[in-house]
């Protein structure tokens, strides 16, 4: 039997897992570590606890395996897109990396738009705008704010990369990551020379472009004595955190579309040719499979907001949870069930951490609309759950509205475990909602592309074919369609309404 790790850096902590060829996970490991906020909407972590958590988590498994692990064939990676870390010559990390949830490049990434000439033009170069959390801006920050590191800069990595890099010695990147750089001509896979010479970024400091399957090192001696693996283990190319989890849940294929509710929310769609919205309100970037690509939009406060309400508003349940065992998310949906579709007029804004897609606004807040005496909790937690699917299904209607057909529904994440929000989303969505014999997020996907990488599979979509089967569906209540459609209108038009007011409310919060 062979076996593969996939290996997560997350912002949280990296999980660490092992699969068979079969898809089986044999055995996991996860290391947390912090996250600093050294000012107001900054947002760093220090790579050295990335490669530490994953010593960690590798030692474990390797003691798990026993024997076993002399079987394993290859090692993926996945991680936290957009996070830059600068390293000097020696391989030395020059400073704290700056992660994709960092806020401080608003004025950078109105900088990188004006130096490229204009919104159009940067989307035509990298089929994406500029925003705060993609790696051009902290580059250009790091320009602009501390030149004298800047200086010093030799190699540009993401966060995944830089565990490569001290896993094998080699610096590589990949598409999927790369692509969310703003530096990437996603379209013909290779850095934007015309966006690097605008910014005075020189190509020498990015790293070379590989695959998701490439073979991009293999696993000193060093490591292999420090963890108990085999040295010499290929270590593939992997992919960014979304790219990984689309592979790790099927979305391999035209038509299939990755819903994942976690703290934020994502609607991912594959494509096998590159197709841009002009409006930049979705991103579009390369796939973990070579030569695709997938669409994707993205909420900034999904469960989020569930687990906000949760903490702020549902004490009896939490103690209920405490006492008896019953996750108070279950006892919360038991509240909600019950009431109508629609909450009987009240809506959410899931709107608490600004938001991305399709606003792609800083300055957004949560509200909660059409409250009236007759709402109860029950109403208010059905609010939240139908707010976070109607933010959902505005990524999944720009998506429609490009063209790209969407079929099904792959739901991951906590809209997934919830039966209430997997039939919220086939009801609003109108679509079937497919649950997974598999849930382990990006770690698997990163195990299935270093399948690849060491031959088990011969391709990206045989792996996912292989190991991922569908265990339910939820099928759309037909009947309900003109009733979410009215509402999803309204919640549509509630933002517009809005919008110079959430800036006006910004104001006054300093």
């Amino acid at each position: 039997m062979s076996y593969m790790i996939g290996i997560d850096v997350g912002t949280s902590g990296v999980k660490t897992l092992v699969i068979s060829e079969t898809g089986e996970i044999v055995t996991q490991a996860t290391a947390e570590y912090p996250l600093y906020h050294p000012k107001a909407g900054w947002a760093e972590q220090n790579p050295e606890d990335w490669w530490q958590g994953t010593l960690t988590t590798l030692k474990k498994v390797a003691q798990d395996l026993g024997p076993r692990a002399a079987e394993v064939k290859a090692i993926g990676l996945s991680g936290q897109m957009h996070g830059s870390v600068f390293l000097d010559k020696s391989g030395k990390v020059l400073r704290p990396a700056i992660l994709w949830c960092d806020v401080r490049t608003a004025e950078q990434c109105r900088y990188i738009t004006d130096k490229v000439g204009g919104r159009e033009k940067l989307i035509g170069y990298t089929s994406n705008p500029a925003l705060e959390g993609f790696t051009a801006p902290k580059i250009v920050w790091l320009q602009q704010n501390e030149p004298e590191v800047y200086q010093q800069v030799d190699k540009v990595l993401l966060p995944k990369d830089y565990v490569r890099y001290r896993l094998t010695g080699e610096i590589f990147t990949e598409m999927s990551d790369a692509a969310g750089t703003v530096l990437l001509d996603v379209a013909n896979r290779r850095w934007s020379e015309e966006v690097l010479n605008a910014l005075n970024i020189s190509p020498e400091i990015m790293p070379e472009v590989k695959e998701a399957t490439d073979v991009c090192g293999t696993l000193t001696p060093a490591v292999a004595e420090a963890t108990g693996l085999p040295a010499g283990i290929p270590v593939a190319g992997g992919g960014a955190d979304n790219a990984c989890g689309a592979t790790g849940a099927g979305i391999v294929r035209a038509g299939r579309v990755l819903s994942s509710i976690g703290s934020s929310g994502v609607i991912l769609v594959h494509t096998d040719e590159p197709q841009t919205d002009p409006e930049g309100k979705v991103h579009t970037f390369n796939h973990a499979i070579p030569n695709k690509w997938y669409v994707m939009g993205v909420i900034m406060a999904a469960g989020l907001s569930l687990k906000w309400f949760r903490d702020n508003f549902a004490h009896m349940e939490k103690q209920m949870e405490s006492l008896t065992g019953t996750d108070a998310y279950d006892l919360m949906s038991k509240q909600a069930a019950p009431t109508p579709p629609g909450a009987e007029g009240l809506i959410f804004l899931p709107y608490l951490n600004g938001e991305r897609t399709p606003h792609a606004d800083a300055f957004a807040r949560g509200v909660f609309f059409g409250i009236n005496p007759r709402h109860t909790r029950g109403h208010m937690i059905r609010a939240v759950m139908e707010g976070v699917v109607y933010a959902l299904r505005d990524s999944v209607e720009i998506i429609r509205g490009m063209g790209i057909p969407v079929e099904q529904v792959r739901a991951i994440g906590g809209g997934a475990k919830s039966p209430l929000w997997r039939q919220m989303q086939a009801d609003i969505m109108q679509l079937e909602v497919a649950t997974l014999n598999v849930d382990e997020g990006p770690a698997f996907g990163a195990a299935l592309l270093a399948g690849v990488a060491a031959g088990i599979y011969d391709s990206v979509e045989e792996a996912a074919e292989n190991t991922v089967r569908i265990t339910h569906t939820t099928e759309p209540n037909r009947a309900l369609m003109g009733l979410y459609n009215d509402y999803y209108q309204l919640f549509r038009s509630l933002y517009p309404a809005l919008k110079d007011r959430f800036r006006e409310a910004a104001k006054l919060e300093r």
